[in-house]
């Protein structure tokens, strides 16, 4: 077995802890966008080509208040500013990947599949990766299971009780991933920063608190890096 194809399946079995999370997640996005309106196909074509559930929810809640396309838009792109710091953060591991291939894990960046794929890069003690293959095998399997979950939601979803709040599961798939990489005094600093910021900005429009976390706890965690390093 050949390291690509070694690394590709390293990535789908690391990833396999959030997948249940990421089901409920994607059956909401698909309840909602079919409730709201949509056909079947439309609905899980709304969710394929937008591929995050945060920007899709508020894009769909605007539509249904008539805001306007303009509007829709720009929520959406404020929503998902983090991935401009996910990609230049992860760029570098990816440049071996020729242009083609690293459109497609751009297509699937997600805040798990990230995540994930950093946490494993930093380990000093696991069997090296081919680091672009370790990335598409996790970020294909967040995908793939985010996608069953919003087919169910799209054909199902009419039918959940209300009171199942799955909700629940998003916060999960995040705690899964964001514990494993608490592994030193400044990963410690940015996660706590960031969590108090995100829990205390919550209330900010467009959902900016989840911005405004992950800004505080990027200059945090480098703040303490540079602290550490001059000890």
């Amino acid at each position: 077995m050949d390291d690509r194809r070694q690394s590709l399946l390293a990535g789908a079995r690391d990833s396999i802890p959030i997948l249940l999370g990421m089901l409920p997640f994607g059956l909401i996005c698909g309840a909602v966008s079919a409730g709201a309106g949509m056909s079947l196909w439309g609905a899980l074509g709304f969710t394929w080509a937008i591929n995050a559930g945060a920007s899709q929810l508020a894009a769909v809640q605007l539509m249904t208040h008539h805001a306007s396309l303009v509007v829709v838009v720009l929520t959406g792109l404020i929503i998902n500013l983090r991935f401009f710091m996910y990609s230049a953060s992860i760029a570098p591991h990816l440049k071996t990947m020729p242009l083609p291939g690293r459109a497609l894990l751009g297509f699937i960046l997600s805040d798990q599949a990230y995540a994930l794929s950093i946490a494993r890069y930093a380990r000093q003690d696991a069997e090296p990766v081919n680091k672009p293959y370790y990335f598409l095998g996790a970020g294909l399997a967040v995908w793939g299971s985010y996608s069953v979950g919003a087919v169910l939601g799209a054909t199902a979803g009419a039918v959940i009780p209300p009171a199942w709040d799955l909700g629940f599961a998003v916060p999960l798939t995040f705690i899964a991933v964001v514990v494993p990489a608490i592994r030193d005094r400044p990963t410690a600093l940015a996660a706590l920063a960031a969590g108090t910021v995100a829990y205390f900005a919550d209330g900010l429009p467009y959902n900016l608190g989840l911005m405004a976390g992950a800004v505080t706890g990027i200059l945090i965690g480098y703040l303490a890096e540079r602290r550490l390093a001059r000890a």
